[in-house]
């Protein structure tokens, strides 16, 4: 499992101020009919970014300052609305490998946390800096350092402590995360358990 296990996360940020941004903004409904994930991230924020007057600036998912970043920065309640996986695998695939937020929905947060996507909490106050951080200077490099438990950014003073739950931090360290790697590491014993299983093998109520 070494190739799943996550202990850091390094790169650009994206600011992405609100509080309680839900995740039929975060992907809009239609798009849920879809029969896989794939082409999800062309549709991150649609809504949004279609509906901004012309004189506004552009949606962070829009500007190229920010185009690359793998580190999302958002507020309260991120991910709350509809208990929908395609967001957070939208923004995944997007590019988004952490997001470092005040709060998160809960079940956002699970269904983050089934994909590999990193979601740290960290104070308001400190959530606010590095958005103004990065902000001020798209070009920052941040890590978040699941080891350490703190975001470390160039130009931050000093290092912005996280949190986040035992669990969820050693299943990433770990590499337990990846439900799917951990069966495909050793599928000789999925073999022998269907093997096992009349249902599977077309034995069902036989003699």
């Amino acid at each position: 499992m070494s190739s799943s296990r996550i202990t850091r996360v390094e790169g650009r940020g994206l600011p992405l101020a609100g509080h309680d941004i839900d995740t039929d903004r975060i992907l809009p409904a239609r798009f849920l009919k879809t029969v896989t994930f794939e082409g999800l991230e062309q549709h991150v924020f649609e809504d949004d970014r279609a509906g901004r007057p012309e004189e506004a600036p552009a949606h962070p998912f829009d500007d190229p300052r920010f185009g690359g970043a793998r580190i999302l920065i958002v507020n309260r309640n991120f991910g709350c609305g509809s208990s929908r996986e395609h967001a957070p695998q939208a923004l995944r695939r997007w590019g988004i490998e952490a997001v470092v937020g005040e709060s998160f929905s809960e079940i956002f947060f699970g269904n983050a946390l089934a994909i590999g996507l990193v979601c740290v909490k960290a104070a308001p106050s400190d959530v606010e800096r590095l958005q103004d951080l990065v902000v001020h200077d798209p070009g920052a490099r941040l890590a978040v350092v699941l080891d350490a438990m703190v975001v470390r950014a160039e130009g931050l003073d000093g290092e912005v402590i996280i949190d986040l739950p035992a669990s969820a931090r050693d299943a990433f360290v770990s590499g337990t995360w990846d439900a799917t790697g951990m069966l495909l590491d050793d599928y000789a014993a999925v073999e022998r358990t269907a093997a096992s299983l009349p249902y599977v093998g077309g034995r069902w109520g036989s003699a």
